[in-house]
């Protein structure tokens, strides 16, 4: 019976590559006896395709290919009879794109979050390291959130001891990618801060001052 193939596959299949090269995808008809108009599609969107580009035989390239490509479907169907397909899933491999610093003021007794975003394919394993000693993560001091691109770690109330760099390494089969950050602990704030109070107080007695300038006539005739 009337088929399809892509790239020589009859059915559904992953194309494995890598991000940056071109990718050529080719439908063929297989088992027709008349001329029969091919359709071309990226996920639900249909590619446009030049008229000599239809019948039997339809040619589509990706170029270049993109980390964004990871993932997505192109289907070529029979157009007569769209249930006639064939479907190929990009499986595209990046290394982890992680770099540059960050600088981080805190005050003691507070928390403060690091976080990393890095996509990779094959997923990466996530380190970290506090002045490029492997980070021993104490229980109730440190919390850890992850998910395929979001590496996390907390620090519960932070000490002036938790002064240093932070580094979170990503790794994959590919390659690595690092972050720094500087963090610095400041004195933390009283609660009603000192400047505060001596302005309160400076008010406070000019107001008793004008108090008693207003009614120094009674206060004389007291006496």
């Amino acid at each position: 019976g009337l088929e399809l193939s892509v790239n020589n596959h009859a059915a559904d299949f992953s194309l494995s590559t890598t991000a940056g090269p071109p990718v050529s995808l080719s439908c063929l008809v297989q088992n027709s006896s008349q001329a029969e108009e091919l359709l071309w599609y990226r996920g639900d969107g249909q590619v446009d395709l030049k008229d000599g580009n239809k019948v039997n035989i339809s040619n589509i390239c990706v170029s270049p290919v993109a980390e964004s490509d990871n993932g997505v479907t192109f289907t070529c169907k029979l157009a007569r009879d769209k249930s006639v397909q064939v479907s190929v899933t990009l499986d595209v491999k990046f290394p982890p794109q992680l770099t540059g610093e960050e600088s981080l003021q805190i005050e003691e007794e507070r928390d403060v979050t690091l976080s990393c975003n890095a996509k990779s394919n094959p997923q990466a394993q996530t380190a970290w390291y506090r002045n490029n000693n492997t980070l021993i993560l104490e229980q109730n001091r440190y919390q850890l959130y992850q998910t395929s691109e979001v590496f996390q770690l907390s620090i519960i109330k932070v000490q002036k001891s938790d002064n240093g760099t932070y580094t979170c390494v990503v790794k994959s089969p590919l390659g690595e990618g690092r972050k720094d950050f500087h963090l610095t602990v400041a004195d933390k704030k009283p609660l009603f801060p000192k400047e505060a109070v001596i302005a309160a107080v400076v008010v406070v007695t000019v107001t008793v001052l004008f108090g008693i300038v207003a009614r120094k006539d009674k206060i004389f005739k007291v006496w």
